[in-house]
């Protein structure tokens, strides 16, 4: 697989730290205190996805939590699983494979329609490149009408570090105990008068602590390199284009196998794919954003990417046989495979505002587009019967390119949308819109339309209630049954669509802290529900669309300053999910979708320099399985982290040693029975970073 790297060449520099500022209050101005150190404000005021265009957080009637730059580096996450374990509301699934699943609200997140970077719809079938984020937005509840397609838990909306004029150079390496490295550069800064750049270049090897049954550790080795920038062209034009990619090489895990009582069968450090399997990632974005600002009211934005995601998975691929026991064998199935998906995303929006009967209007009318393409080259080699404890067998000599066959997959759709945010006076708004969908499939054609509207009182300026209702929908995999003995055999299918009701409020303690809180009820129906007919002489059965998945439950949360050196990020959920009406699993609870879930990360300021973090991360007993025979315990692991800023002949250095899982407790994370992911034990990691 041809591989090519980005190299970046910088300039040297870094802003000055904020200094303490005392104004004199005997002489009737207000004290404000702002203290200098490394980190920012946790807490952030607006956000770009809910609305598709840059919108408080309290004109939005949509719960969306923002998780910050300043709390990732703290973190020292290099996963958005890492990331997205500071909002509660979201729930670890699997990780085999060397890729990341997430529900929100119960329903789990596709990796075709569940994720955003920069409003674009991102195939996010690997571990995201979190070093070039800013920042990543969390949109909760269904949001079709802006986006198309997508699942009714909401939305990850991934926003990427912007050209800089300002001269930016940041080199940082951390490392771990068990040997795992990361060595990152962070640069950006004017090339000439009103060109600007950023450039990250990142070199990252991983240890884990399973290993293979031969004794070898499993490894990871991924490199990254992104480049963006920035021309204004005048006052009123803005071209930026951007080219990133991403290398990706790991060992497989697909993750431990749990016997009925919800316990890890055999040693849970123990990895049941053999040493040889793998899997070799490329994905590469290119893309260009345009804004031109027609006047201070009228903004118009066009913006393409395009994705290529490349990838060989060599497999070993072990089967859980039932009622496995230690010590029994078990059947691996290896195959050599290649994927190739390639997705194009296009947009254009008209962002504008206006006055009208005494009503202010900030309008979205816009249309994007999306072009998927994937295509697949297997090739199976014998399976093999093997005995844990015996000699691991050599790799199958086979090759996915001696698959003379292509499987491939193609659709397209394009959407067409509106939103009007209405402020009637200081203390309402409504939001109202809608959006019509086509989907272009062979043999699934489909069209949807989806209506959004919501309510805000401000009671005061710092404060917002509100109520939304809003739908998504998720075309049929098929047109039509394709059993004949089913009374509606060839039937047309409808999207599988969802709707939601929210109940929220917003509440701008300070300056620096807000509290949200927000009720929902949402409703996932259209899934088939197929019955068995008694006495019927010329069908068997009959299939309806009339499946019902109800997801309700409550979210509280707080993130910002609770004292001049205080800062927080928390949040809380409680859930109750079930399937009202299924074919196998009415009146169950779907995998991995916890009643209570809380998430918590702190940090105190000792001194201007020296910095305490700490955090927990609960999440409730799940079920392991769709029959909800298998459980697996509730656990909450705590994170602690200290960091040290020192001047070093005028370079600043910051010191960090972050302890996770401190205590050192045994849990299970997300994944099923046989797919189970095990906790990682206490983990000490160090990093040095210095800001020239």
């Amino acid at each position: 697989m041809k591989r090519s790297y980005l190299s970046v060449g910088i300039s040297l520099a870094l802003l000055s730290l904020t200094k303490p500022v005392i104004a004199d209050d005997e002489a009737g101005i207000e004290v404000i205190k702002v203290h200098g150190s490394y980190f920012n404000d946790y807490k952030v005021d607006s956000a770009s996805g809910a609305m598709r265009t840059n919108a408080s957080l309290l004109e939005t009637a949509q719960a969306v939590t923002v998780i910050p730059e300043t709390i990732i580096d703290e973190q020292l996450a290099t996963t958005l699983g890492e990331v997205l374990n500071n909002v509660a509301s979201l729930s670890p699934g699997s990780k085999q494979r060397n890729r990341e699943v997430f529900s929100s609200r119960g329903f789990v997140l596709s990796s075709s329609n569940g994720y955003l970077r920069d409003g674009h719809q991102h195939w996010s079938h690997y571990q995201q490149p979190i070093e070039t984020l800013s920042h990543v937005e969390v949109i909760r509840g269904p949001s079709s009408i802006l986006y198309g397609q997508s699942a009714p838990g909401g939305l990850i909306n991934m926003v990427t570090k912007k050209p800089t004029k300002n001269r930016l150079f940041e080199l940082s390496a951390d490392v771990d105990q068990h040997g795992s490295s990361r060595l990152m550069l962070d640069a950006g800064g004017e090339i000439v008068e009103a060109l600007n750049y950023r450039g990250v270049l990142v070199k990252q090897d991983v240890i884990y602590d399973r290993e293979y049954q031969n004794g070898e550790q499993r490894e990871r080795d991924r490199l990254l390199g992104s480049l963006s920038v920035d021309y204004n062209i005048n006052e009123n034009l803005l071209i930026n284009v951007y080219y990133d990619q991403t290398n990706d090489k790991a060992g497989l895990d697909t993750g431990a196998w749990l016997d009925n009582s919800g316990e890890v069968i055999g040693n849970d450090k123990t990895i049941r794919d053999f040493s040889w399997a793998f899997t070799d990632i490329t994905v590469s974005n290119v893309g260009s954003r345009v804004h031109y600002f027609f006047n201070p009211e009228w903004e118009f934005k066009l913006g393409y990417n395009e994705q290529t995601f490349e990838r060989q998975r060599f497999e070993s691929s072990p089967k859980m046989p039932k009622n496995y026991q230690i010590g029994d064998s078990y059947v691996s199935k290896p195959y050599d495979r290649f994927d190739d998906w390639q997705f194009k995303t296009f947009y254009v929006d008209l962002v504008g505002e206006f006055s009208l009967a005494s009503m202010d209007h900030q309008v979205l009318i816009g249309v994007n587009s999306l072009d998927y393409y994937y295509g697949q080259l297997k090739t199976n080699a014998a399976p093999i019967d093997y005995v844990p404890g015996a000699v691991e067998p050599s790799r199958p000599d086979i090759s996915y390119k001696t698959d003379d066959s292509l499987y491939t997959s193609e659709y397209d759709y394009y959407g067409l949308y509106f939103q009007d945010l209405v402020t009637f006076n200081e203390q309402w708004q409504a939001v109202l819109g809608g959006r019509f969908d086509k989907q272009n499939k062979k043999g699934a054609d489909s069209d949807s339309f989806v209506p959004k509207l919501g309510v805000l009182y401000h009671p005061v300026e710092e404060a917002t209630v509100y109520v939304n209702y809003s739908e998504s929908f998720e075309p049929a995999s098929s047109e039509t049954l394709n059993d004949d003995t089913d009374v509606n055999h060839g039937m047309a299918l409808d999207a599988v669509t969802s709707a939601q009701i929210e109940l929220g409020a917003k509440w701008q303690v300070s300056e620096r802290l807000l509290i949200e809180t927000a009720l929902f009820d949402i409703e996932k129906s259209g899934a088939l529900i197929k019955e068995t007919l008694e006495d019927n002489p010329d069908y068997d059965t009959i299939t309806t669309q009339a499946g019902l998945q109800r997801h309700k439950g409550m979210e509280l949360s707080a993130q910002g300053a609770l004292t001049d050196r205080l800062f927080m990020m928390a949040s809380a959920m409680y859930l109750e999910a079930v399937y009202e009406r299924d074919t196998k699993y009415q009146g169950k609870t779907p995998v991995d979708a916890p009643k209570w879930s809380v998430s918590i990360w702190s940090r105190y300021e000792l001194t201007e320099a020296l910095a305490l973090n700490a955090g927990v991360f609960y999440q409730g007993e799940r079920y392991a399985d769709s029959d909800n025979m298998v459980t697996k315990d509730a656990y909450a692991r705590v994170d602690l982290g200290a960091s040290y800023q020192v001047d070093i002949r005028g370079t600043l250095v910051d010191f960090r040693l972050n302890i996770e899982n401190a205590l050192d407790t045994d849990y299970l994370a997300g994944g099923g029975i046989n797919n189970v992911t095990i906790g990682d034990s206490r983990a000490a990691r160090f990093e040095v970073k210095a800001s020239f």
